[in-house]
Protein backbone atom coordinates (compact mmCIF):
# COMPACT_ATOMS: atom_id res chain seq x y z
CA UNK A 1 0.00 0.00 0.00
CA UNK A 2 1.50 3.42 -1.06
CA UNK A 3 1.93 5.92 1.83
CA UNK A 4 3.22 9.64 2.52
CA UNK A 5 6.56 9.59 4.09
CA UNK A 6 6.01 12.63 5.53
CA UNK A 7 3.04 11.45 7.72
CA UNK A 8 5.84 9.17 9.58
CA UNK A 9 6.06 10.30 13.57
CA UNK A 10 9.80 9.61 13.83
CA UNK A 11 12.99 11.54 15.92
CA UNK A 12 15.61 9.86 14.91
CA UNK A 13 17.14 7.80 11.83
CA UNK A 14 13.95 6.72 9.62
CA UNK A 15 13.18 4.40 7.27
CA UNK A 16 12.65 0.27 6.72
CA UNK A 17 15.74 -1.27 8.21
CA UNK A 18 18.54 -2.42 6.38
CA UNK A 19 21.28 -5.31 8.13
CA UNK A 20 25.06 -5.99 8.18
CA UNK A 21 25.00 -7.71 4.74
CA UNK A 22 28.44 -9.06 2.35
CA UNK A 23 29.51 -7.17 -0.53
CA UNK A 24 27.77 -8.81 -2.86
CA UNK A 25 23.90 -8.36 -1.25
CA UNK A 26 24.26 -4.54 -0.01
CA UNK A 27 26.54 -1.16 -0.12
CA UNK A 28 28.60 -0.89 3.02
CA UNK A 29 30.67 1.81 3.15
CA UNK A 30 33.27 2.59 6.25
CA UNK A 31 32.66 6.61 7.78
CA UNK A 32 35.14 7.61 5.09
CA UNK A 33 33.19 7.41 2.32
CA UNK A 34 31.83 10.47 0.29
CA UNK A 35 28.30 9.03 -0.54
CA UNK A 36 26.09 6.31 -1.30
CA UNK A 37 24.91 6.08 -4.56
CA UNK A 38 24.61 2.44 -5.87
CA UNK A 39 24.74 -1.12 -4.81
CA UNK A 40 21.32 -0.32 -2.74
CA UNK A 41 19.06 -4.11 -2.40
CA UNK A 42 15.60 -3.22 -1.48
CA UNK A 43 12.17 -1.63 -2.39
CA UNK A 44 13.61 1.28 -4.22
CA UNK A 45 10.09 3.05 -4.23
CA UNK A 46 10.79 3.57 -0.24
CA UNK A 47 14.64 4.50 -0.67
CA UNK A 48 13.27 6.98 -3.36
CA UNK A 49 10.61 8.32 -1.27
CA UNK A 50 13.08 8.79 2.09
CA UNK A 51 15.87 10.39 -0.14
CA UNK A 52 12.89 12.85 -1.17
CA UNK A 53 12.34 13.49 2.28
CA UNK A 54 15.86 14.05 3.13
CA UNK A 55 16.30 16.27 0.26
CA UNK A 56 13.40 18.79 1.41
CA UNK A 57 15.85 20.24 4.13
CA UNK A 58 19.82 20.19 5.21
CA UNK A 59 19.17 18.47 8.63
CA UNK A 60 15.91 16.28 9.51
CA UNK A 61 16.37 15.27 13.29
CA UNK A 62 17.49 16.67 16.26
CA UNK A 63 21.44 15.37 15.75
CA UNK A 64 20.89 13.85 19.58
CA UNK A 65 20.82 10.73 20.48
CA UNK A 66 17.34 9.36 21.15
CA UNK A 67 16.84 9.32 24.76
CA UNK A 68 15.59 5.46 24.91
CA UNK A 69 18.56 4.28 23.69
CA UNK A 70 20.97 5.89 26.36
CA UNK A 71 18.36 4.84 28.97
CA UNK A 72 18.32 1.45 27.98
CA UNK A 73 21.66 0.61 27.16
CA UNK A 74 23.14 2.16 30.62
CA UNK A 75 23.78 -1.01 31.95
CA UNK A 76 25.49 -2.89 28.87
CA UNK A 77 28.64 -3.49 28.31
CA UNK A 78 29.67 -2.64 24.70
CA UNK A 79 30.10 -5.06 22.28
CA UNK A 80 28.99 -5.51 18.75
CA UNK A 81 25.71 -3.16 17.80
CA UNK A 82 23.22 -2.96 14.94
CA UNK A 83 21.58 0.43 14.38
CA UNK A 84 17.98 -0.23 12.86
CA UNK A 85 17.03 2.92 10.32
CA UNK A 86 20.17 4.95 11.36
CA UNK A 87 19.06 8.40 9.46
CA UNK A 88 21.22 11.19 10.24
CA UNK A 89 23.79 8.90 12.48
CA UNK A 90 23.11 10.49 16.26
CA UNK A 91 22.50 7.00 17.63
CA UNK A 92 25.40 5.45 15.61
CA UNK A 93 27.51 8.03 16.78
CA UNK A 94 26.82 8.08 20.05
CA UNK A 95 27.14 4.35 20.61
CA UNK A 96 30.67 4.20 18.52
CA UNK A 97 32.17 6.86 20.80
CA UNK A 98 30.47 4.45 23.83
CA UNK A 99 32.97 2.24 23.06
CA UNK A 100 30.72 0.12 21.16
CA UNK A 101 31.15 -1.77 17.62
CA UNK A 102 28.41 -0.46 15.16
CA UNK A 103 26.99 -1.35 11.91
CA UNK A 104 24.38 1.07 10.66
CA UNK A 105 21.73 0.29 8.28
CA UNK A 106 19.27 2.77 6.35
CA UNK A 107 17.82 2.69 3.56
CA UNK A 108 17.75 6.33 2.42
CA UNK A 109 21.23 7.37 0.83
CA UNK A 110 21.03 11.01 1.60
CA UNK A 111 20.75 9.79 5.21
CA UNK A 112 23.88 7.91 4.94
CA UNK A 113 25.97 10.61 3.00
CA UNK A 114 24.88 12.99 5.75
CA UNK A 115 26.04 10.36 8.76
CA UNK A 116 29.01 9.40 7.31
CA UNK A 117 29.77 12.82 7.22
CA UNK A 118 28.84 13.74 11.07
CA UNK A 119 31.07 10.36 11.86
CA UNK A 120 33.86 11.57 10.05
CA UNK A 121 33.52 15.08 12.36
CA UNK A 122 33.30 12.90 15.30
CA UNK A 123 36.27 10.83 14.78
CA UNK A 124 34.28 7.42 14.91
CA UNK A 125 34.13 4.36 12.74
CA UNK A 126 30.79 2.95 11.91
CA UNK A 127 30.16 1.01 9.19
CA UNK A 128 27.18 2.13 6.82
CA UNK A 129 25.04 -0.43 5.23
CA UNK A 130 22.52 0.74 2.17
CA UNK A 131 19.60 -2.03 2.25
CA UNK A 132 16.47 -2.78 3.36
CA UNK A 133 16.34 -5.21 6.28
CA UNK A 134 14.31 -8.34 4.74
CA UNK A 135 16.80 -7.65 1.83
CA UNK A 136 19.99 -7.50 2.90
CA UNK A 137 22.56 -10.59 3.72
CA UNK A 138 22.26 -10.78 7.78
CA UNK A 139 24.92 -12.86 9.87
CA UNK A 140 22.29 -14.79 12.44
CA UNK A 141 22.90 -14.30 15.88
CA UNK A 142 26.08 -11.73 15.46
CA UNK A 143 25.24 -8.64 17.56
CA UNK A 144 25.11 -7.62 20.94
CA UNK A 145 22.66 -5.09 20.78
CA UNK A 146 19.92 -4.58 18.27
CA UNK A 147 18.43 -1.05 18.34
CA UNK A 148 15.46 -0.28 16.46
CA UNK A 149 14.33 3.00 17.39
CA UNK A 150 11.41 4.41 15.62
CA UNK A 151 11.92 2.34 13.06
CA UNK A 152 9.38 2.52 9.91
CA UNK A 153 9.61 -1.08 9.36
CA UNK A 154 6.81 -2.77 6.82
CA UNK A 155 5.52 -6.03 7.82
CA UNK A 156 5.69 -8.47 5.58
CA UNK A 157 4.58 -11.45 5.16
CA UNK A 158 5.10 -14.63 8.06
CA UNK A 159 6.63 -11.78 10.24
CA UNK A 160 9.45 -11.44 8.27
CA UNK A 161 10.80 -8.63 9.26
CA UNK A 162 10.72 -9.12 13.16
CA UNK A 163 11.93 -12.15 12.86
CA UNK A 164 15.14 -10.42 11.05
CA UNK A 165 15.36 -7.78 14.00
CA UNK A 166 15.14 -11.36 16.81
CA UNK A 167 17.10 -13.33 14.69
CA UNK A 168 20.08 -9.98 14.57
CA UNK A 169 20.92 -11.27 18.25
CA UNK A 170 23.69 -13.30 19.95
CA UNK A 171 23.03 -15.19 22.70
CA UNK A 172 23.11 -13.14 25.42
CA UNK A 173 22.32 -10.28 23.73
CA UNK A 174 19.42 -7.54 24.23
CA UNK A 175 17.11 -6.38 21.25
CA UNK A 176 15.81 -2.82 22.36
CA UNK A 177 12.88 -1.60 20.22
CA UNK A 178 11.44 1.66 20.86
CA UNK A 179 8.68 3.86 19.29
CA UNK A 180 5.90 6.34 19.34
CA UNK A 181 2.89 5.18 22.19
CA UNK A 182 -0.99 4.96 20.48
CA UNK A 183 0.80 5.61 16.85
CA UNK A 184 -0.33 1.89 16.23
CA UNK A 185 -4.27 2.40 17.58
CA UNK A 186 -5.06 5.51 14.79
CA UNK A 187 -5.28 4.70 11.60
CA UNK A 188 -5.64 7.16 9.16
CA UNK A 189 -4.74 5.51 5.95
CA UNK A 190 -7.23 7.12 3.86
CA UNK A 191 -6.20 8.61 0.37
CA UNK A 192 -2.66 6.89 0.17
CA UNK A 193 -1.07 8.20 4.09
CA UNK A 194 0.39 6.77 6.43
CA UNK A 195 -1.62 3.67 8.27
CA UNK A 196 -0.36 2.02 11.07
CA UNK A 197 -1.50 -1.74 10.27
CA UNK A 198 1.34 -1.50 7.90
CA UNK A 199 3.96 -1.42 9.96
CA UNK A 200 6.09 -3.47 12.45
CA UNK A 201 5.18 -1.94 16.76
CA UNK A 202 6.93 -3.62 19.73
CA UNK A 203 3.67 -5.80 20.69
CA UNK A 204 4.52 -7.81 17.40
CA UNK A 205 7.64 -8.80 18.05
CA UNK A 206 6.57 -9.60 21.32
CA UNK A 207 4.33 -11.65 20.37
CA UNK A 208 7.06 -13.89 18.66
CA UNK A 209 9.01 -14.45 21.67
CA UNK A 210 9.42 -17.89 22.75
CA UNK A 211 11.61 -19.38 25.79
CA UNK A 212 14.98 -18.47 24.76
CA UNK A 213 13.79 -15.11 25.63
CA UNK A 214 13.50 -13.17 28.55
CA UNK A 215 11.55 -9.65 28.79
CA UNK A 216 13.30 -6.88 31.09
CA UNK A 217 10.78 -4.23 29.98
CA UNK A 218 7.63 -4.07 28.05
CA UNK A 219 6.07 -0.89 29.55
CA UNK A 220 5.35 2.11 28.17
CA UNK A 221 6.60 5.36 29.49
CA UNK A 222 7.53 9.39 29.05
CA UNK A 223 9.91 9.93 26.35
CA UNK A 224 12.97 11.95 26.79
CA UNK A 225 12.32 14.84 24.72
CA UNK A 226 15.24 16.17 22.13
CA UNK A 227 15.38 20.01 21.17
CA UNK A 228 14.24 19.88 17.99
CA UNK A 229 13.83 17.42 15.17
CA UNK A 230 10.75 15.75 14.05
CA UNK A 231 8.70 13.66 15.88
CA UNK A 232 9.60 15.37 19.20
CA UNK A 233 6.15 16.01 19.67
CA UNK A 234 5.29 12.56 20.83
CA UNK A 235 5.40 12.48 24.95
CA UNK A 236 5.10 8.69 25.29
CA UNK A 237 7.07 6.11 24.24
CA UNK A 238 6.40 2.24 24.11
CA UNK A 239 9.66 0.29 25.20
CA UNK A 240 10.31 -3.09 24.67
CA UNK A 241 14.21 -4.47 25.84
CA UNK A 242 14.01 -8.54 25.73
CA UNK A 243 17.44 -10.59 26.56
CA UNK A 244 18.32 -13.77 24.01
CA UNK A 245 19.31 -17.07 26.93
CA UNK A 246 20.20 -18.64 24.47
Amino acid sequence: MPFRQRDWPREDGPGDAGAMADDTAAEVLPSDSPSFADGYIGDRAVRDEWDERYSERPQLWSGQPNGALVAGVADLAPGRVLDVGCGEGADAIWLARSGWDVTAVEVSGVALTRAAAHAREAGVGVRWVHAGLTEAALQPASFDLVSAQYPALLRTPGSTAERALLDAVAPGGVLLFVHHAGVDEHHSGQDGAFDPADYVWPSMVAALLGDDWRVDVDEERPRVLPEGGAGAHHTHDVVLRARRLR
